[in-house]
């Protein structure tokens, strides 16, 4: 897991309150939703607005990529960086 993997792993922890899971726990093919961490719409909306504070990004609520975006930390962390660099250029 890379560092930006970790954030946000840490960043799923702590903005949801998850207090019986550790980082290291959340692998970044981890589903995030059903099956896998468990998290809900809810959950899916105070995430969002937890990165675009933390990283300065924009997530459009209405994008047909956000569910993909939002599958693991390993497609979260790839959507941050793309983020970065379009916002960077």
């Amino acid at each position: 897991m890379n560092d930006l993997q970790k954030d946000i792993a840490q960043l799923i922890i702590d903005t949801l309150s998850l207090e019986d899971i550790e980082a290291s726990e959340i692998t970044p093919a981890l589903p995030l939703f059903g099956e896998g961490l468990g998290l809900d719409s809810i959950d899916a909306l105070e995430l969002a607005l937890a990165l675009q504070k933390r990283y300065d990004i924009q997530i459009a609520s209405d994008s047909r990529d956000a569910r993909q975006h939002f599958a693991n930390v390993e497609s979260l962390a790839a959507f941050v960086e793309a983020q970065r660099t379009a916002c960077a250029s």
